[in-house]
């Protein structure tokens, strides 16, 4: 679970529709990204892995948003699935530099979303969504630190 007292992220309203946003354009974003991935020299390994399987696995990330940055998942079930992926992606053959620059381009296309959409108009909406930023934050932080934590197990 996050840090106590932040049980409360889906009782406002911008939240709510910050994560909905993302949820509901889970397609687009993921599209986004796998052309981002193709264009990416920086991203070898991923553009000569199965397409179909690497947009699969972001879409996972983006439909899940809501989930991963509430109250529902707790660190331990964070702690094993971004673990497992790590023991994964290495066994895959991925560079570990790879992995987290995917993770960056699925954080950067989200912020993009948002900001386009024009969903923030008072300031209780930007602190709220302020709120979801550091929430997504702290998430892509753990999913990178539990990754990295799986990559280095020897299995």
């Amino acid at each position: 679970m996050l840090d106590s007292g932040e049980d409360v992220f889906f009782e406002t309203n911008a939240s709510r529709k910050l994560v909905d946003l993302i949820e509901r354009n889970a397609d687009e974003l993921t599209t986004g990204y796998v052309e981002d991935i193709r264009r990416d020299p920086r991203m070898p390994s991923y553009q000569g892995f199965d397409q179909k399987e690497i947009y699969r696995r972001a879409f996972r990330v983006y439909s899940q948003l809501g989930k991963w940055v509430s109250h529902e998942t707790t660190k331990e079930e964070v702690r094993s699935y971004w673990t497992a992926l790590g023991r994964q992606r290495r066994r895959e053959g991925f560079p570990f530099s790879e992995i987290v620059l995917s993770l960056c381009h699925i954080r950067r296309l989200l912020w993009a979303k948002i900001q386009a959409a024009g969903l923030l108009d008072t300031a209780l909406d930007l602190y709220q969504a302020m709120d979801l930023q550091h929430r997504v934050l702290v998430f892509f932080d753990r999913a990178i630190y539990y990754a990295a934590v799986g990559y280095e197990e020897h299995t």
